[in-house]
């Protein structure tokens, strides 16, 4: 899809009132969601499907932290900083564990849970999708 193109579709579907919108085209995947905190703005990210597509790991026992949209994943706040948490870490429930960057918005991964990280699922740097699990929580 050119660049034009997708500006249209992102702007006519966020004029909208849809609350969801899905577009695949060949290597375009577009998925826009309206946010309620913004009155009704809709946030959209896009990906080019060049990448393999990941194959979602065997979920075991715990609570899981799914992705809540599409975009690349970061477990640092930066290239020089330690990680937010790692493998062991105890969490409460609202602490960052990463950042999941789309359309150059950085967007902070919340815990869903108190508990204990048992799991990091995908690689810092990799793509994820709405839904994926990023950390599993015991």
């Amino acid at each position: 899809m050119e660049y034009n193109h997708l500006i249209d579709l992102i702007t006519t579907v966020s004029k909208s009132n849809l609350k969801d919108f899905r577009y695949e085209d060949g290597e375009t995947k577009v998925i826009m969601s309206s946010n309620e905190k913004d009155m009704g703005e809709a946030a959209a990210t896009c990906v080019s499907q060049q990448q393999p597509k990941q194959e979602t790991p065997d979920v075991k026992e715990g609570k899981i932290v799914t992705s809540p949209l599409v975009g690349t994943f970061y477990r640092t706040p930066s290239e020089e900083a330690a990680a937010f948490v790692e493998v062991g870490d105890l969490v409460k429930k609202g602490q960052v564990l990463a950042i999941v960057e789309a359309m150059k918005l950085m967007n902070e991964i919340e815990s869903e849970y108190d508990g204990e990280i048992q799991e990091v699922y995908p690689e810092s740097g990799t793509m994820v999708e709405y839904g994926q699990p990023l950390f599993r929580i015991l």
